[in-house]
């Protein structure tokens, strides 16, 4: 039931955003006026903390992370992928959260064509023909002290993936849902 409770806001999530774009007229590069779409340095980040569970869920373009959509056929390629992969194992690292709120990791979910995981191209392409791949990246923490859960800092996020220059973050906690666009400038979110 717990799991149920917690995947309904990120099933929701998408709905809103959509509604928030019909709602504002943001002179920004979205495709279709929306971030549904495969756009390259764009990424959405959802998060959820309810109690002293934090989810944190990660959906980009390979391009942003990897630099690249194509299957990795050279060894450049493979080892470029296996280096992501590494540091998508690693939340801590690339999301800050206060030292003081003392979370750890209980378990992710990694998934991309890229890793071998799905078929090689996902099945929407754009009108030139050129084929998308995905990455997202799905984490479960534990929180013992979330109300010293003050912020969360994409920064380092942005710093280890440089080609993403936006993410649409939404965060859902003890105040409410609330949505920024963040970039490196302009990087976290209090919640």
């Amino acid at each position: 039931m717990r799991r149920l409770l917690l995947a309904l806001p990120f099933a929701l999530l998408p709905l809103a955003i959509a509604h928030a774009h019909e709602d504002h007229d943001h002179d920004h590069d979205h495709a279709h006026g929306s971030l549904a779409a495969h756009e390259h340095g764009a990424a959405r980040v959802n998060a959820v903390l309810d109690g002293k569970a934090l989810e944190l869920e990660l959906d980009s373009p390979a391009m942003n992370l990897v630099g690249f959509e194509h299957a990795a056929s050279s060894d450049a390629d493979k080892a470029r992928v296996a280096a992501v992969r590494a540091q998508l194992e690693k939340p801590l690292a690339l999301f800050a959260l206060p030292k003081a709120a003392n979370c750890s990791e209980t378990d992710q979910e990694l998934q991309s064509p890229l890793f071998g995981d799905q078929p090689a191209v996902d099945d929407d392409a754009d009108e030139a023909g050129h084929d998308h791949s995905d990455i997202h990246a799905h984490y479960r923490l534990q929180c013992e002290n979330p109300e010293q859960l003050k912020a969360l800092d994409l920064g380092p996020l942005f710093k280890a993936f440089p080609a993403t220059r936006k993410i649409q973050l939404q965060l859902i906690g003890p105040s409410g849902q609330q949505g920024v666009e963040a970039t490196p400038a302009n990087a976290s979110i209090t919640f």
